[in-house]
């Protein structure tokens, strides 16, 4: 089999790793829609349901780190099959489940096969394209999971107008069958490392209670839950994580990255990331609030007012994704994180009755720099690590991302319950969107002082 030959059969293995990323993000928007349809189904209350999407995202928390790191120590390819494995059998359960109870264990088995696939998919996008033109790969991730976004909504609500909500995750089946034989044919092995330290299954656990007991607590506490009960196990998973971390600096090789942190490039962008979550998830979730309550815009609208949002997301990561092949990501990073900030700032201008048309236009420069923030940056994360650590910087990267976007729940919720009147609570949130991507434009900005030869790709 010829050079040439290799790499292009490298290439289409990328299909199984987006195949596969779009099946795990459409996952939760598609459950999302279909929520109240679920809930009459299996006769539980609305806020019950919420568990539905709660297990599948807090078992994926949970679990990233621990199989980024046996990927790491193993094999990417491996741990990718297995996940795609489990999610399309979990995703067979679901259907099939008879009760609420087997549909939650089910849907927590799913949330396990989209850890695995989560927590090495950019190891494996990092072994598939050489590095000079590593951006596009990362650029073709954000794209995919930009798509999955923009359209799950809709693909959920034309499947369950001429089918049954089972369909919502038969239509994994399929999928998951192609991208595991495509998977195993095309997907490379990990560089042979000498002298791999065995997993460590104490720190696993204790990942688990941490991230699992934090979380959860979190969750509780926006959806205004047993107050003493969230507090006890926040403060658990807190005692718990202060010896979890202390554990970590006793190895070469530990599961919580923390010997990545020395690298003041690789901490910058994870704070970074988590900065830039924080704002993006306290923008989409504040949002809809004031379209569908003070702009008093139907469902429909409000759903065709946010799809601007992932769409331009979609079309400028590529754009930025060659741009940085020949200037700094840390800059152009920073410069998105200020397009950001200016769109959400049009949006507290857009006057008390806007046409959807002049929120459409605000929303789309709010996707414009998220784009050329998200790839840039995380080029720029994975780029600071050494290849046999591609896993735990994916995984780390990917937890990140969840930490923001609990966080920016959290403070959304926080915001509501503190502040009576509907408008000003939302101008709140946008107000803190803006902060955190301040403070991430400048995190970003900052790491390139000093590192400008390691930043060019």
């Amino acid at each position: 089999m010829g050079g040439i030959g290799f790499s292009y059969r490298k290439y289409i293995a990328v299909i199984a790793l987006q195949i596969v990323l779009v099946m795990t993000v459409l996952d939760v928007t598609l459950v999302n829609v279909a929520l109240p349809v679920l809930a009459g189904e299996f006769n539980i209350s609305n806020s019950s349901s919420v568990w539905i999407v709660t297990i599948y995202q807090l078992v994926i928390t949970m679990l990233l780190l621990p199989v980024s790191s046996i990927g790491d120590l193993h094999s990417y390819k491996r741990t990718f099959l297995v996940g795609v494995v489990i999610f399309t059998a979990a995703s067979a359960l679901c259907a099939l489940s008879q009760n609420f109870t087997m549909f939650v264990i089910f849907r927590a088995l799913q949330g396990i096969g989209a850890a695995c696939v989560m927590g090495v998919n950019i190891a494996l996008v990092r072994l598939i394209y050489p590095r000079e033109i590593l951006g596009r790969g990362m650029a073709l991730n954000a794209m995919c999971i930009a798509i999955a976004t923009a359209a799950g909504p809709t693909i959920a609500g034309a499947i369950l107008s001429v089918a049954s909500w089972h369909w919502l995750f038969l239509i994994n089946v399929p999928l998951g069958i192609g991208a595991f034989f495509i998977g195993w044919r095309l997907l490379p092995q990990n560089p042979k490392v000498e002298d791999k330290p065995k997993f460590d299954s104490v720190s696993a656990i204790e990942n688990m209670v941490v991230f699992g007991l934090i979380f959860y607590a979190l969750g509780n506490l926006s959806r205004k839950g047993d107050m003493t009960l969230s507090v006890v196990m926040l403060t658990i998973g807190i005692c718990v994580g202060i010896f979890y971390i202390r554990r970590q600096f006793r190895h070469t090789q530990p599961l919580l990255p923390v010997d990545l942190f020395k690298n003041s490039m690789y901490t910058m962008s994870i704070a970074t990331s988590v900065c830039s979550f924080i704002a993006q998830n306290v923008t989409m979730i504040a949002l809809p609030f004031l379209y569908l309550d003070n702009y008093h815009f139907s469902e429909i609208t409000t759903g065709l007012l946010m799809t601007p949002w992932p769409l331009a997301t979609m079309i400028v990561s590529p754009i930025a994704a060659r741009y940085v092949e020949r200037h700094n990501p840390g800059a152009t990073a920073a410069v998105g994180m200020a397009v950001f900030i200016v769109g959400v700032g049009l949006l507290l201008m857009c006057g008390s009755s806007p046409a959807e048309w002049n929120i459409a236009w605000r929303m789309a420069i709010c996707g414009v720099g998220f784009g050329m923030f998200q790839t840039p940056n995380n080029i720029v994360m994975v780029m600071a690590t050494p290849v046999h650590r591609s896993g735990g910087a994916g995984g780390m990267q990917s937890t990140a991302r969840l930490v923001g976007q609990t966080l920016g729940a959290t403070m959304v919720s926080t915001v509501f319950a503190l502040i009576a009147l509907e408008m000003n609570a939302v101008r709140v949130c946008l107000y803190i969107a803006m902060g955190f991507a301040l403070c991430a434009g400048i995190f970003s900005y900052t790491r390139t002082l000093g590192h400008k030869n390691e930043l060019h790709i």
